[in-house]
């Protein structure tokens, strides 16, 4: 049985211009690899909001799980809990149960839960909260979508609430074969050896280290048996 498919839609100016780089998408791919989920498509969009609804319709009728990162924050351009509002036709208000959390936060801060804050409070009916042990500040699931903050502390913590609620496959498996030939030399074998293992994900990764050239030819599949089986034969072939 195939396993679950995901998404993930990553929302920022600053990820766009080079201004900072994302570590979520990193994160996330090796937790869902271990839990059983494919990750199969990231996007990176702005924080523009038809991009933003456009995306997350897109990805929500695609894959059975989305993950978003980033825009919910207190922020004139953290957009993205009303995007997500407008994507599922849902009204998005400060919601009662969020914004106690983070009265009872700031409170014990000796902080003002002004109205800047309140916007992180801003959930979409229907929603359920995302628990955020870091900052207190919930994200949200709506639909298939799960709506986590881009500071990658805060991601990963979110991350951590919500993949014991997923239903998982089996784990993605891999080897590693570096072979000491150019790409040119190997890829004739390697295709045929792809299509005789059809149900694996072989992938060639050249690299061009002190004048030579190489490539490490990486298995993957959810079948420990046959990646072996695969790897066996592919040593034997450049041997």
């Amino acid at each position: 049985m195939a396993n679950p498919t995901a998404a993930m839609l990553v929302i920022g100016d600053e990820i766009l211009s080079g201004r900072t780089r994302d570590a979520n998408m990193h994160f996330l791919a090796g937790e869902l690899t271990k839990h059983g989920i494919d990750l199969t498509e990231v996007r990176v969009v702005s924080d523009n909001a038809p991009a933003i609804v456009t995306a997350v319709k897109q990805l929500s009728e695609a894959y059975e799980h989305v993950f978003t990162s980033g825009g919910i924050g207190p922020t004139h351009d953290d957009i993205t809990a009303d995007c997500i509002a407008e994507a599922f036709g849902k009204h998005i208000d400060v919601r009662a149960d969020a914004a106690a959390l983070l009265q009872a936060h700031y409170d014990n801060a000796g902080q003002e839960f002004n109205d800047a804050r309140k916007r992180m409070a801003r959930i979409p009916d229907d929603a359920t909260l995302i628990d955020n042990p870091v900052s207190v500040a919930p994200g949200f699931r709506l639909e298939n979508v799960y709506v986590m903050a881009g500071v990658p502390s805060v991601f990963q913590a979110m991350v951590a609430s919500v993949l014991p609620t997923l239903t998982g496959g089996a784990p993605l498996l891999s080897q590693t074969l570096r072979i000491e030939r150019g790409e040119g030399d190997i890829a004739g074998p390697l295709a045929e050896l792809a299509e005789e293992f059809s149900d694996l994900s072989i992938g060639s990764y050249p690299y061009q280290r002190n004048g030579a050239y190489g490539s490490n030819i990486v298995i993957r599949g959810t079948d420990g048996a046959r990646i072996d089986a695969a790897i066996t034969k592919l040593s034997g072939l450049f041997a």
